[in-house]
């Protein structure tokens, strides 16, 4: 089933999202790991990353079908730009259609390690909104794309990141999914400027629960976010102590997805870090109300 047919349904979109694995070992922690929120769950969909460089394009097409069709779930693939020509990326198009997957998140992708900027390379994309418009042109699929509430760390200045994320949807995305954040008044302010454009899509708030300080630091400055002052504050007094750090994370990400859900967003899509309990206590506490 496409995503935008359950963004159509009236009710709000739960979707999470997991990294492939690198080894057999890792395979079957993920296929457990999946089983275990869909049984608990029961989300509208699961997105499969494709790692660093595009170095886990294998591994992700492999995830992806096999979520799909031995665990009943409906399926996303992660495709990006790093490292495949417009050939190669339709070749691995094609294979994930004769699949049946029918869900594809269009990224440029971060530099390979070692590289400080992306350079496309010889016969590929340059961009995320080149990838979406080949794949509008040539392909039966549904396309979704990135969206950066606070901007992505490579643009000037938000006005021109929004600019990007118009020309991208004009080339055909069907729905966008925010980077992560923890403050909502920038995806409430994101979404009002993106509507005075005219993005009409669904924009679907990224979340990522906080259960390691040092790592969340770590993904917020790579992604170009920042944690609130006051949640920051609550997480250095409690840094050493892993249960406090933990619950006080949980109790944050609750807080933001009730109050996005009474907001309007359409739904919420978790990244999980291949791990469930911190989705599983969030999203049941947030259904419950």
């Amino acid at each position: 089933m496409r995503v935008g047919a359950k963004h159509g349904r009236g009710r709000p979109v739960f979707s999470f999202e997991f990294f492939p694995p690198k080894t057999d070992e890792g395979a079957r922690a993920l296929m457990t790991t999946v089983a275990d929120l869909r049984d608990v769950l029961a989300p509208d969909f699961v997105s499969v990353t494709c790692g660093a460089g595009g170095s886990t394009r294998e591994r992700t097409l492999e995830s992806v079908v096999r979520i799909q069709k031995e665990l009943g779930l409906t399926a996303m693939a992660h495709l990006t730009c790093v490292g495949a020509t417009e050939a190669e990326l339709a070749d691995e198009i094609d294979r994930l259609t004769d699949a049946g997957i029918e869900n594809i998140l269009a990224l440029r992708g971060d530099p390979p390690l070692g590289n400080a900027t992306y350079k496309p390379p010889q016969g590929g994309f340059a961009h995320a909104s080149d990838l979406v418009a080949f794949l509008r042109t040539n392909f039966d699929v549904e396309i979704g794309g990135a969206c950066y509430p606070e901007g992505h760390v490579e643009s000037a200045d938000a006005a021109r990141d929004l600019d990007w994320t118009v020309h991208k949807v004009r080339q055909g995305v069907d729905f966008l999914v925010t980077q992560l954040f923890l403050d909502n008044r920038d995806y409430f302010g994101f979404l009002n400027r993106a509507r005075d454009r005219g993005i009409r899509v669904p924009i679907v708030p990224g979340i990522m629960p906080i259960t390691n300080v040092a790592q969340m630091e770590r993904f917020t400055k790579m992604c170009g976010a920042k944690i609130p002052a006051e949640l920051s504050a609550r997480l250095q007094r409690f840094r050493d102590d892993p249960a406090a750090v933990m619950a006080i994370g949980i109790e944050h990400a609750i807080m933001q997805c009730r109050e996005l859900l009474e907001g309007g967003a359409p739904g919420l899509h978790f990244y999980t870090l291949n791990k469930s309990w911190a989705t599983r206590s969030i999203l049941a506490a947030v259904r419950r109300v």
